[in-house]
């Protein structure tokens, strides 16, 4: 394997684990509004997208939502990640390898900037990415590729020295459709669920070190 200069991060479930909390608080607010549905459910049918894009679905689903739903949901998914998320294991690790062997990093997420500014702030990552942090509310979201041809362009590398990490199936098709190698990030659900994609699965960011070349 060649060694990247440029590794993209998703954000949420690749670097800091704010799903579990994102789901609770959007099955919550729908069944204020006539969709009631349970958190599993939200990851099931939700997970990898926009929040403008569940509320989308949960109107198609009959979801009667206010004029302004975006607004006062992201208020509560934001107040709900102040209190704090997890930085997902091995994460802090593999940067650290990364920096010490000279190999850039990006982060490409569907999440808004603010999304970001809060989960990541408290960990330090926000600083750590400062420059280089890519939201899907400013260019086309995953699976478009605009996003990681961007942090390429910005970081001066091409495809054939750039890798994705991603957790979801929207990430990995913007891999391939941007024609960068993929590691899917799957401690949840496990690697059948990167059947049929071209993605190399992974259960623990230690595994992508290793194949990397950074050691264990």
């Amino acid at each position: 394997m060649t060694s990247p200069k440029l590794v993209i991060f998703d954000c949420d479930g690749v670097l800091v684990d704010t799903e579990p909390t994102t789901n609770r608080i959007l099955s919550t607010n729908l069944a204020r509004y006539g969709l009631p549905i349970d958190r599993h459910e939200v990851h099931t049918l939700f997970a990898g997208g926009t929040i403008r894009g569940v509320g989308e679905e949960a109107q198609r689903r009959g979801a009667d939502l206010p004029e302004h739903w975006l607004d006062e949901i992201y208020e509560e998914v934001f107040a709900a990640l102040k209190l704090g998320v997890e930085v997902i294991p091995g994460v802090i690790e593999l940067l650290d390898a990364l920096d010490a062997a000279g190999m850039a990093t990006a982060i490409a997420s569907n999440g808004p900037m603010a999304k970001m500014q809060v989960s990541l702030a408290p960990s330090g990552l926000l600083d750590r990415f400062a420059g280089r942090t890519y939201s899907g509310h400013d260019f086309a979201p995953k699976p478009d590729p605009a996003m990681l041809m961007h942090a390429m362009l910005a970081a001066g590398v091409d495809t054939t020295s750039t890798w994705m990490i991603d957790d979801m199936p929207a990430g990995w098709h913007a891999a391939t459709a941007a024609g960068v190698e993929c590691f899917a990030y799957v401690a949840d659900g496990g690697p059948e669920r990167v059947a049929g994609f071209q993605a190399q699965p992974v259960t623990h960011m230690h595994q992508i070190k290793r194949s990397l070349g950074l050691g264990e």
